[in-house]
């Protein structure tokens, strides 16, 4: 918990310092950003996949926010016994923030809740179990971009690797033993209603 709070403090305090260190004031819409990302994973017995579409704001050249929605399918093997299977699709949403401290590289923090549907197959053909869940997770990591320029209308790629650093037995970003696994999404951003250049 000390973790996820000094994470979240040190992120709010940069987009306060931010936001006191540009002179534009007030709401602009060529800041708006979308895209999405596609996200995988593999783990011992463990796959993952799916897509997070996201909608976002640059609050400065360095800084940008904004909030994301999943949909994630998960599927373990040997979960509980040799040769059984654990199958789950999640849905949810959350809240992001990337910091670049080069235009190429930024570290991100993601605060998500997920619901998450559950179907247990036990070996043998045996009958399924369906249950639900929700999960609260934070993710922390960095990744790196291609091209991001702000200002100049084009849209750009990223690639990022996250942790989830939250310790809830219901993520979905752990293996069947409860470790933590690495979550790579690749993606890209699309800027909104944007001219040739912008001024922050």
């Amino acid at each position: 918990m000390k973790k996820i709070i000094l994470v979240i403090f040190l992120f709010s305090s940069l987009a306060c310092f931010a936001q006191d260190s540009t002179e534009q004031k007030g709401f602009k819409k060529e800041n708006l950003f979308t895209g999405g990302s596609i996200t995988l994973s593999f783990g011992n017995g463990t796959f993952q996949g799916g897509v997070i579409p996201h909608l976002g704001y640059s609050i400065t050249k360095w800084l940008d926010a904004g909030i994301v929605v999943n949909y994630i399918y998960t599927s373990y093997r040997d979960y509980q016994v040799f040769n059984d299977k654990l199958r789950q699709t999640l849905y949810g949403g959350g809240v992001f923030t990337r910091v670049y401290p080069l235009r190429f590289l930024f570290a991100q923090a993601q605060l998500e809740h997920n619901f998450i549907n559950l179907k247990y197959l036990p070996p043998n053909g045996g009958s399924s179990e369906k249950s639900e869940v929700n999960a609260t997770s934070f993710l922390v990591g960095a990744g790196y971009t291609t091209g991001r320029n702000p200002g100049s209308g084009r849209s750009y790629g990223y690639l990022a690797v996250l942790f989830d650093i939250m310790d809830d037995e219901n993520s979905p970003y752990r293996d069947n033993a409860g470790r933590v696994n690495p979550v790579i999404r690749a993606g890209f951003n699309i800027p909104l209603f944007q001219g040739r250049a912008r001024n922050y």
